[in-house]
Order: structure tokens, then sequence, then C-alpha cells
């Protein structure tokens, strides 16, 4: 990858590379200095939500500014992908990365590459817990309960990955009726959807709320800074996010963004995660697994069924079921 890495960058140096992140912000930011010192260039990178980035490509199919998708779930790209908004990657070192990123690689047709994977859960503040005299929350239908009214903040899907992937896996653990029938009791509890899937746990960490439903990697990096949180990993089982990296069809710099994607899948690249303090399980089997990340093994795991969920059809009409039930407003 070095040899490829180098090639890459001679006569690049005038070709901009712009990228949208779907991770957290401390992570674009590390990895796009890393990146750029790596290769000797400069390179855009901007932050959005999951939904947000998967709404500009398709707003920008027929002449596309954007070059890489870096980060988010990978439901959503798989959504892409099958609208044709991808381009085909091939990745430079296949082997090295983990089955499950392997078999996400082949799903997309060979234009998507898991990156990372976390688990979902919910996180609460241990203080505010105790100054309310609560009980602390276990499982998923323990949010639904009357004493959490007013003291819950969730991402929404429209916007967040996160989100989306929340109401998948609601789905798959309760069946769809029951699991929309849940989430309507647990809106009573819900005080904000917020667009960003990471800001309900941050929010639960600077006590702004009791209960924030984020990844529990998210959870585990305010946890980590110091703030009084409890991360759960719901008693019922929970889902799970193949966060991936894309080429955009159309790409201008197309060998530069291949270049990125090599690196955000080498070693090297998915170690820019820990140093800006992330704690997703890295793809690549050579790179090391941060400490404090979550044992997914650990775990009780639904089946998460990608290829359903990362459908465009499946997607829009369970989005439009939550708006038409749920009314979520941010």
């Amino acid at each position: 990858m070095v040899v490829w890495l180098c090639g890459a960058g001679h006569g690049m140096a005038q070709s901009k590379l712009n990228v949208l992140c779907g991770v957290d912000e401390a992570w674009c930011v590390t990895m796009q200095k890393a990146f750029e010192s790596k290769m000797g260039v400069e390179i855009s990178v901007v932050r959005k939500s999951t939904g947000e980035i998967l709404d500009q490509i398709r707003a920008e199919r027929a002449h596309p500014t954007i070059d890489v998708w870096w980060g988010g779930t990978g439901d959503t790209h798989l959504q892409a992908s099958s609208e044709g908004l991808l381009e085909e990657y091939h990745p430079a070192n296949p082997n090295d990365l983990l089955p499950w990123a392997q078999n996400f690689y082949a799903m997309s047709g060979s234009r998507s590459a898991g990156i990372y994977a976390g688990a979902l859960g919910f996180a609460y503040n241990t203080e505010l817990l105790a100054e309310a005299g609560l009980p602390a929350p276990t499982c998923w239908k323990d949010l639904a309960k009357d004493i959490y009214r007013g003291h819950i903040q969730s991402g929404n899907p429209n916007s967040s990955g996160t989100a989306f992937t929340l109401l998948a896996t609601l789905v798959q653990l309760f069946g769809e009726d029951e699991a929309f029938s849940f989430m309507a009791k647990l809106d009573r509890n819900v005080v904000a959807y917020t667009k960003a899937g990471s800001a309900p746990v941050k929010a639960a960490a600077r006590g702004d709320v009791l209960i924030g439903i984020s990844f529990m990697h998210d959870a585990v990096t305010q946890k980590i800074e110091g703030f009084p949180l409890a991360i759960v990993a719901p008693c019922e089982g929970t889902g799970y996010e193949i966060g991936a990296a894309s080429i955009i069809k159309g790409a201008a710099n197309l060998a530069l963004a291949r270049a990125f994607v090599d690196y955000a899948l080498s070693p090297e690249g998915q170690a820019t995660g820990f140093s800006a303090g992330q704690n997703q399980v890295p793809s690549n089997a050579k790179a090391s697994l941060p400490l404090t990340a979550p044992d997914i093994s650990m775990i009780k795991m639904v089946d998460y069924d990608f290829a359903t969920f990362g459908l465009p059809e499946e997607r829009s009409r369970l989005l439009a079921r939550f708006d038409n039930e749920i009314h979520p407003t941010q």
C-alpha cells in the first residue's frame, strides 16, 4: 500500500480531494491531518450526519462535488450503492480485512468497504439517576416506562444513521408492528430527536438529559473523558453498525480517492480513530484494537440484516412510517 500511496500522490498536489465525513468531528480532523501529511496534499473534509450525506450525494448525482464518503452507517452506503451512486473500488490488501468487513464489501457489489464496527446501546448519567432516585434501566423496554418521562434523547432516523440503526434493530428484535408500538411509548419519554447520532450520549454526559441512545463506543469516549456515564448493552439484544467508506460515482479525483480509502483501511489509517479518542472496532486484522473498545463478542446481538435495511425502498418505507406515527422533532 505504501508503494501505491506514493505513486498515487505523485503529480496530485494540485488536485484537491473533497471528503464528506460521517464519524465524530475529532476523528474527521485527525484523519484529514494524517492523510495530508502522508500524501503531501491538501484535502477538504466536511463533517455531516449520514442521512445528510446521502441526500447531498443524491442531489448532486449529475454533477458530483464530493469524491469520498468516509464513515457513517453501512446500510446507507449500501443504499447508495443500489442507487448507482458509488464507484467500484478494490482494496489494496483485501485479505487483511476481518470476515465481517469482507462480507460487507461483497454485499455492496465491490462499491463500499467496511472500516469499523460498533454496537448500539444507551448510557445514563449516574449522578442524575441518583438525584432523581430512579432505577437503572437495563433493557430497551425499560426506556418506555413512565418514570423516564422527559429524560431521554435519541437521534432522528431521517438524518442520523445511528437512529436508523436503532429503528432497524427494534424491527428485527420485536417485529415491525410491536417495534412501532414500543417507539410510540418511547416517544412520550423523548425530550428531543437530534440530527447527529452521537449527540444524545454527549447530552447525557453533560447532564443535559438523563439517558442518551447512541452507539456504545460514543459513550465510552465520553466516559474516558471523565463524565459520569454508565453504558448499557440492552438485555433483549441489540444491533450494530459497520461504518463504511465509499468513492462517489463520477468523482473528479478518482486516483486520490482510491488512495484515501486504501489509507482508511490500513492499520495506520485506522489508528487515527484511537488517536482521536474513538473506540470503534477496526476492520483491518492487523490494526490494534483500542483497549477501551466495547467487547462485541460479549454483547447479545441481533443477526443484523444489512441487505434488507440497505434497500432504498425499505429505508424509505420505514422512515415514512416513523414520520407518520412518531412525528419526530429536532
